[in-house]
């Protein structure tokens, strides 16, 4: 939660700074969708990192109303108002924050939008919020939805996509050229798609 009577403002997409002690910062992307009059709230997906310099605190000692500070907005990676044509949002593990900030958005505005969500991960589980996804089918006119994972379990029973999620993209779209690309993740994953999709 924020402070009483202090709303936030933000694009779908952006990040915020956590402030830690001796100047350390941890950056977190905003997995909640911006609302005109301001966020009294913000939604973050946070993975644990055991010998993390953040993530033990938040999951072994934060209590709640401990205080934390933030510097937000931050980043130049938001859903361009301004577009019409086709997307793709490519997410890995918890890159799909923003990707559910920016879908959230455009599923508010009803948007007509041609959407597939690329989400990769290595085990199903990794999939985390498939409630939320599941439910934008009902939102979203053209939203397309292709799961992938790259070392499932046998537990997981998969009969999904496998491999690299951003080689699924390819796969499925050899020509991008017409096509607005969020990437959200790993560095490797993120750059992978960056450097394949150009050379392509």
């Amino acid at each position: 939660g924020l402070p009483p009577n202090q709303p936030v403002h933000f694009q779908a997409g952006q990040f915020v700074d956590f402030l830690l002690d001796g100047g350390v910062r941890r950056s977190y992307s905003i997995a909640t969708a911006p609302k005109a009059q301001g966020v009294r709230q913000l939604e973050f997906h946070i993975r644990h990192l055991p010998g993390g310099h953040f993530t033990p605190h938040v999951f072994s000692n934060m209590k709640v109303r401990d205080l934390l500070q933030i510097e937000m907005p931050l980043g130049s990676f938001y859903l361009k108002e301004d577009s019409v044509g086709p997307m793709i949002l490519l997410a890995s593990g918890t890159g799909f924050a923003p990707i559910k900030s920016i879908l959230t958005t455009l599923a508010e505005r009803n948007s007509l939008r041609s959407i597939h969500l690329y989400w990769g991960g290595r085990q199903k589980q990794d999939l985390y919020d498939m409630e939320f996804v599941e439910s934008l089918g009902s939102k979203l006119k053209n939203f397309e939805f292709i799961p992938v994972l790259s070392d499932a379990l046998p537990s997981d029973k998969w009969s999904g996509r496998t491999g690299f999620v951003h080689r699924a993209v390819m796969q499925d779209f050899p020509d991008m050229s017409s096509i607005e690309v969020y990437a959200c993740g790993a560095p490797i994953v993120v750059e992978s798609a960056r450097a394949d999709f150009i050379e392509q």
